[in-house]
């Protein structure tokens, strides 16, 4: 026997030891945890904020939409931030105080009037000034591979009914016991028993946030044990506000798409939409009934199960006496409300979150993307964005109702962007907008067709050989290939058109003309215009690529007609505006980062030409929809395979593609298939029509000779530079000169 209590009293002295180096282990951890990072906290992601300034395009539409998607509220009074009236044509606004980049900016009473569709005059808490803006929209977030994501909140912000409420309802001695409950211990394994099987766990609050924060969701005695001696330790160091404070922001409340909503301050936001210092009891009791099962008790999907467990919730805290009988009746009859869970507040827009993405990781590593909660201010436009989607949506599906054998089989992409300073304010990478996937936006790379030609003229133009009443052969070409082939391009229409002047080539898109021109121009000028105009990618030194036998991504051709949009400076489209910590601290800003790499007199006589291609050329669709002039130009590549349309007003260039993944023919033209889309973009976005670029205006005859000033004939733009010193006199028109133009006519392939 005595032996037995030797061995007995050695091995207990043994597992005392390990118990007490475990003790020390698990207390290290605890403390490690707990007071470092307690979360990895994705980046947010905002979009741009909303410019006030009295002459802005502002629809009285696009207001009500953005303040709705930041989640403000019509309201009575305005005292609180965070809500809005309108009158008529005259709002009044209580914006919320924001972190901007720049700086903070306290919290502001905004007056406006929209005449005809832009701001009239503009107030700020009483006084008259030039600018002010909205906050930003969050539009996403670059996420960790479990997709948490949460808005961390302290104590202080928090109603004191939320926290009785949990008190009341998880662990009403929360305040009493040491991390562990020895009365739910016990009640847990007797149900237990009486189960078989392991369905109770007696958990404390602080054991609910052990295991969510520092363990994993087994159901083992082993792991149960490392829970209740952690629970003890975060009670030895911490106080019980830090516990419920890290509770609060811990707890996993749903999930919206790939996110997870973790903490009630996201939930708040998510479910109602509205902060968590804004949420009423009944909203309180709804949030609290979530952690028991958050899938289950969803008041979104489901709404019934969500108001009885709510009740319960009530019904809890009136008989623990946290709230009172008056204050039951009333939040237990509130109906079951909650925010639109479509509302584009709580939407990410994936092709847009890639390219910031893939923006950022030149300055920052992959890691402090998803775990130290930067903020993440961009260009993106959710108004225009809204546009993009609902546009190529509804155009698409109008294609397929006239085309049932295109039905589910038509794809699409598209990038709108400032003219003046290269920002993304749009882009869509597919027909599914919420697809985090292949994004054709950015890697899709397609025959880009007829939207090479204005390189091809603008290169003709830049010789100072020609001008946009040069007289070009539309006949048909053939060229002999290195190779021996034979490349034999065909008109859109199969028709020849003759001799006619340039512009009018080029705003029907004639390829014949097209194809001479360029080859007379020469391949290598046409190449080196690419670059001038920021293309990348290397240009194959054949003639086909006059006709856009080139394969680049929608962004990739954004990227060249921003160049012309923007008069000849070069810059790259960017996505990203600033980037802040988690606490507001500037971390980089990024402004217009470009060089002038071609005239701009150069890029607006071309724009005259795209401007005919809306007059007068394969766009003119436009002009019926539109007042004021707007450059664009249609694109497609052999067979019909793809359909193009770039466009510009004087505030945005859009892109617009559209195919079919498997790359057979649709057959739809650039006109039937893309530029629906930019039109009805346009049309809610609005259009600034493009301003008069101030180039002299010379005659031109009809055999393509400059006249002087005063003569009949075809006006057209023409820079100082380039208005030849000789030009003919009125009454020579058509006369001995014309002898000038066959040197280059009658060359042959």
């Amino acid at each position: 026997m005595r032996r037995i209590w030797s061995i007995g009293w050695k091995l207990g002295l043994v597992g005392a030891l390990v118990l007490g180096v475990w003790m020390v282990f698990l207390d290290a951890q605890v403390q490690k945890q707990f007071d470092g990072n307690k979360w990895t906290l994705p980046a947010r992601v905002y979009a741009r904020p909303l410019l006030l300034y009295p002459g802005k395009l502002l629809p009285p539409e696009q207001l009500q939409a953005e303040l709705q998607w930041s989640d403000y509220k019509p309201r009575n009074s305005l005292a609180k931030p965070g809500s809005y009236q309108r009158s008529g044509h005259r709002w009044r606004i209580h914006r919320r105080s924001v972190n901007f980049w720049d700086g903070r900016e306290a919290d502001a009473l905004i007056e406006l009037t929209l005449s005809n569709g832009r701001v009239d005059r503009l107030f700020v808490n009483g006084s008259e000034e030039p600018l002010v803006r909205l906050e930003p929209q969050y539009v996403g977030g670059i996420f960790p591979a479990h997709h948490e994501d949460r808005e961390l909140v302290t104590l202080a912000q928090v109603p004191q009914t939320l926290t009785d409420a949990l008190v009341a309802t998880e662990d009403k001695a929360f305040y009493d016991h040491f991390g562990i409950s020895i009365r739910g211990i016990a009640r847990a394994m007797v149900a237990n028993v009486q189960a078989g099987r392991f369905v109770q766990g007696g958990s404390t609050l602080t054991q609910q946030l052990v295991k969510n924060f520092f363990l994993t969701q087994d159901r083992t005695l082993a792991r149960k044990a490392q829970e209740a001696l952690m629970a003890i330790l975060l009670e030895l160091h911490y106080s019980k506000e830090q516990i419920l404070q890290a509770y609060l922001n811990e707890v996993y409340l749903g999930q919206a798409g790939r996110r997870a909503i973790h903490g009630v301050g996201l939930a708040s936001r998510f479910y109602f939409g509205k902060s968590v210092e804004e949420l009423n009891l009944a909203e309180v009791a709804t949030l609290v009934g979530l952690v028991k099962g958050a899938s289950y008790y969803n008041p979104k999907r489901h709404p019934q199960r969500a108001l009885e467990r709510r009740n319960l919730v009530l019904e809890l805290m009136r008989d623990q006496g946290a709230i009172t009988d008056a204050q039951y009746v009333q939040a237990s009859n509130t109906p079951m409300q909650t925010a639109d869970s479509t509302r584009a507040s709580q939407r990410e827009y994936p092709a847009f979150l890639e390219l910031v993405r893939q923006q950022l990781q030149q300055d920052y590593r992959q890691e402090d993307l998803e775990t130290e909660g930067l903020n993440i201010f961009t260009t993106l436009d959710p108004w225009l964005q809204h546009a993009l989607e609902t546009s190529a949506e509804q155009n698409l599906n109008t294609i397929e109702a006239q085309r049932p054998t295109l039905k589910g089989k038509l794809e699409t992409a598209g990038v709108f962007t400032s003219v003046d300073g290269g920002e993304v304010r749009a882009m869509i990478g597919g027909r599914d907008v919420d697809f985090f996937g292949y994004n054709r936006a950015l890697d899709a790379r397609r025959s880009i067709g007829s939207l090479a030609k204005p390189v091809v003229y603008l290169s003709a133009l830049r010789t100072g050989r020609y001008h946009w009443g040069t007289l070009v052969d539309d006949s048909p070409v053939t060229v002999a290939g290195q190779d021996g082939q034979l490349w034999q391009p065909k008109n859109y229409s199969g028709q020849s058109h003759g001799i006619l002047p340039m512009v009018d080539a080029f705003s029907h898109s004639y390829n014949h003309a097209t194809a001479r021109l360029g080859m007379q121009v020469g391949l290598e000028p046409v190449a080196k215009t690419f670059g001038l105009l920021g293309l990348k990618r290397k240009v194959p030194p054949y003639p086909s690529v006059l006709l856009g036998s080139i394969e680049l991504s929608p962004f990739e051709i954004a990227g060249v007609y921003q160049t012309i949009a923007a008069r000849g400076f070069q810059m790259p489209l960017r996505a990203v505006e600033a980037v802040t910590t988690n606490s507001g601290e500037t971390l980089s800003s990024y402004a217009i980062d470009g060089k002038q790499t071609l005239p701009a007199e150069q890029l607006d006589w071309l724009r005259y030409g795209m401007e005919q291609v809306v007059e007068q050329g394969t766009a003119r669709r436009l002009k019926n929809t539109f007042n004021g002039p707007l450059a664009g130009k249609t694109g497609t590549s052999d067979d019909q395979r793809d359909a193009w349309f770039a466009g510009f007003d004087d505030r945005y260039l859009g892109v617009v593609w559209v195919g079919r993944d498997d790359n057979q023919s649709m057959p739809l033209a650039g006109s039937s298939g893309a530029l629906p889309i930019w039109r009805s973009v346009m049309q809610q976005a609005g259009v600034e029509p493009l301003q008069p670029t101030g180039l002299p205006q010379v005659p031109v005859d009809d055999a393509g000779e400059i006249l002087q000033d005063g003569c009949a004939g075809r006006m057209m733009p023409m820079p100082e530079s380039a208005i030849p010193a000789d030009r003919l006199a009125c009454g020579d028109s058509g006369g001995s000169k014309n002898s000038k133009r066959g040197g280059w006519f009658d060359w042959l392939f």
